[in-house]
Protein backbone atom coordinates (compact mmCIF):
# COMPACT_ATOMS: atom_id res chain seq x y z
CA UNK A 1 0.00 0.00 0.00
CA UNK A 2 1.67 3.71 -0.66
CA UNK A 3 2.55 6.15 1.85
CA UNK A 4 1.36 8.80 -0.90
CA UNK A 5 -1.60 8.17 -3.42
CA UNK A 6 -0.81 10.44 -6.80
CA UNK A 7 -3.86 12.49 -7.82
CA UNK A 8 -4.77 15.55 -9.21
CA UNK A 9 -3.88 18.01 -5.94
CA UNK A 10 -0.51 17.64 -6.98
CA UNK A 11 -0.50 18.90 -10.63
CA UNK A 12 1.18 21.90 -11.37
CA UNK A 13 0.98 22.65 -15.25
CA UNK A 14 4.28 22.24 -16.21
CA UNK A 15 3.92 18.59 -17.80
CA UNK A 16 7.50 17.61 -17.46
CA UNK A 17 7.87 18.30 -13.62
CA UNK A 18 4.59 16.84 -12.83
CA UNK A 19 6.20 13.89 -14.28
CA UNK A 20 8.83 14.60 -12.52
CA UNK A 21 7.15 14.69 -8.48
CA UNK A 22 5.33 11.65 -10.36
CA UNK A 23 8.19 9.40 -10.47
CA UNK A 24 9.33 10.64 -6.72
CA UNK A 25 6.29 10.35 -5.20
CA UNK A 26 6.82 6.57 -6.79
CA UNK A 27 10.33 5.79 -5.52
CA UNK A 28 8.86 6.90 -2.14
CA UNK A 29 6.57 4.31 -2.36
CA UNK A 30 8.77 1.81 -3.45
CA UNK A 31 11.16 2.33 -0.37
CA UNK A 32 7.83 2.79 1.96
CA UNK A 33 6.74 -0.92 0.33
CA UNK A 34 10.26 -2.33 0.63
CA UNK A 35 10.36 -1.25 4.08
CA UNK A 36 6.61 -2.59 5.44
CA UNK A 37 7.42 -5.60 3.29
CA UNK A 38 10.91 -6.50 5.73
CA UNK A 39 13.03 -6.33 2.51
CA UNK A 40 16.76 -5.56 3.37
CA UNK A 41 18.10 -2.62 4.23
CA UNK A 42 20.50 -2.77 1.37
CA UNK A 43 16.98 -2.93 -0.98
CA UNK A 44 15.25 0.45 0.92
CA UNK A 45 18.85 2.04 0.95
CA UNK A 46 19.33 1.52 -2.92
CA UNK A 47 15.55 3.25 -3.63
CA UNK A 48 16.48 6.22 -1.37
CA UNK A 49 19.93 6.75 -3.42
CA UNK A 50 18.03 6.44 -6.26
CA UNK A 51 15.67 9.34 -5.57
CA UNK A 52 18.30 11.10 -4.07
CA UNK A 53 19.78 10.96 -7.40
CA UNK A 54 16.42 11.91 -8.89
CA UNK A 55 15.62 14.72 -6.43
CA UNK A 56 19.12 16.36 -7.03
CA UNK A 57 18.52 16.15 -11.19
CA UNK A 58 14.81 17.45 -10.46
CA UNK A 59 16.17 20.23 -8.57
CA UNK A 60 18.58 21.34 -11.54
CA UNK A 61 16.00 21.52 -14.37
CA UNK A 62 13.16 23.04 -12.40
CA UNK A 63 16.09 25.69 -10.95
CA UNK A 64 17.18 26.09 -14.55
CA UNK A 65 13.81 26.83 -15.40
CA UNK A 66 12.81 29.15 -13.29
CA UNK A 67 15.51 31.06 -14.39
CA UNK A 68 14.65 31.49 -17.66
CA UNK A 69 11.67 32.71 -17.17
CA UNK A 70 12.67 35.06 -14.48
CA UNK A 71 10.53 33.46 -11.36
CA UNK A 72 10.46 35.81 -9.21
CA UNK A 73 11.15 33.40 -5.92
CA UNK A 74 14.12 31.16 -7.56
CA UNK A 75 17.14 31.93 -5.54
CA UNK A 76 14.69 31.05 -2.33
CA UNK A 77 13.69 28.02 -3.90
CA UNK A 78 16.94 26.92 -4.57
CA UNK A 79 17.81 27.13 -1.19
CA UNK A 80 14.78 24.61 -0.11
CA UNK A 81 16.22 22.42 -2.42
CA UNK A 82 19.86 22.51 -0.97
CA UNK A 83 18.55 22.02 2.60
CA UNK A 84 16.45 19.08 1.75
CA UNK A 85 19.96 17.62 -0.16
CA UNK A 86 21.91 18.25 2.66
CA UNK A 87 18.89 16.81 5.19
CA UNK A 88 18.61 13.63 3.62
CA UNK A 89 22.32 13.16 2.76
CA UNK A 90 23.05 13.95 6.28
CA UNK A 91 20.41 11.69 7.33
CA UNK A 92 21.28 8.54 4.85
CA UNK A 93 24.53 8.91 5.89
CA UNK A 94 23.67 8.46 9.55
CA UNK A 95 21.67 5.13 8.61
CA UNK A 96 24.46 3.60 7.67
CA UNK A 97 26.93 4.38 10.11
CA UNK A 98 23.81 3.03 12.61
CA UNK A 99 23.36 6.78 14.50
CA UNK A 100 20.38 6.19 16.35
CA UNK A 101 18.45 6.75 13.31
CA UNK A 102 15.59 4.51 11.58
CA UNK A 103 14.94 4.10 8.02
CA UNK A 104 10.99 4.86 9.23
CA UNK A 105 12.78 8.21 10.20
CA UNK A 106 13.94 8.84 6.87
CA UNK A 107 10.97 7.31 4.57
CA UNK A 108 8.50 10.11 7.08
CA UNK A 109 11.47 12.59 6.59
CA UNK A 110 10.64 12.57 2.49
CA UNK A 111 7.10 11.77 2.72
CA UNK A 112 6.58 15.26 4.87
CA UNK A 113 8.88 17.28 2.79
CA UNK A 114 7.39 15.88 -0.60
CA UNK A 115 4.24 16.48 0.17
CA UNK A 116 5.13 20.24 1.52
CA UNK A 117 7.18 21.12 -1.14
CA UNK A 118 5.17 20.09 -3.87
CA UNK A 119 1.59 21.27 -2.74
CA UNK A 120 3.28 24.50 -0.78
CA UNK A 121 6.35 25.77 -2.11
CA UNK A 122 6.22 24.17 -6.13
CA UNK A 123 2.10 25.09 -6.63
CA UNK A 124 4.02 28.76 -5.93
CA UNK A 125 5.40 28.49 -9.47
CA UNK A 126 2.40 26.88 -10.73
CA UNK A 127 0.01 30.09 -9.57
CA UNK A 128 2.99 32.02 -11.50
CA UNK A 129 2.38 30.18 -14.44
CA UNK A 130 -1.41 30.82 -14.00
CA UNK A 131 -1.07 34.72 -13.50
CA UNK A 132 1.93 35.74 -15.81
CA UNK A 133 0.90 33.45 -18.73
CA UNK A 134 4.65 31.95 -18.42
CA UNK A 135 5.69 29.37 -21.49
CA UNK A 136 5.03 25.62 -19.79
CA UNK A 137 7.25 23.78 -22.46
CA UNK A 138 10.47 23.26 -21.15
CA UNK A 139 13.73 23.08 -24.04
Amino acid sequence: MPIVEWNDRFVLGVQQFDEHHQHLVGLLNSAYDDFTADASAESVDAILDELVDYATYHFAVEEHWMREQSYPDVAEHAEEHERFVGRLTQMMKDLRQNKNLLMLEVITFLHNWLIEHILKVDAEYGRYIATYGVPIHLA
